[in-house]
């Protein structure tokens, strides 16, 4: 982008404002700990819309500079997923959004459980050698 245009600078802007909004913190929330040994840290999904333009106008303004006139607008969406909680070594994600609605998203849902049998078949087989 040429800094010299205005829509130019009027996005450059809008995008490091955007970028303090997300973070890492922003998906991964700060741990929480219980009294009895468990960690929970809160989960969320960010959205982001994000659009803009702008014109340079015909006439000669006052100071001798072409018109403008232009804008922007970002849109950001957080939804808390679920919790990652950690207990004694073992981690397990509990979602609170609504149940997988089609065959793809419960699969998707099921990989992380998946993983966690095989990993305790395979520390089951390596014990009993």
């Amino acid at each position: 982008m040429d800094n010299n245009n205005p829509i130019g600078e009027l996005m450059q802007t809008t995008m490091e404002n955007v970028k303090n909004i997300l973070r890492v913190d922003t998906v991964v929330g700060e741990p929480i700990y219980t009294p009895d040994g468990i960690t929970l840290v809160p989960i969320s999904k960010i959205s982001v819309g994000f659009g803009g333009g702008g014109v340079e106008l015909g006439g000669k303004g006052q100071a001798g500079s072409k018109g403008y006139g232009g804008g922007n607008a970002t849109g950001v969406k957080i939804d808390p997923i679920g919790f990652l909680v950690i207990k004694e070594g073992t981690v397990r994600m509990i979602n609170i959004t609504p149940p997988a609605s089609n065959t793809v998203d419960r699969i998707i849902d099921m990989v992380p459980q998946v993983i966690d049998r095989v990993d305790s078949f395979i520390a089951k087989q390596k014990e009993g050698k």
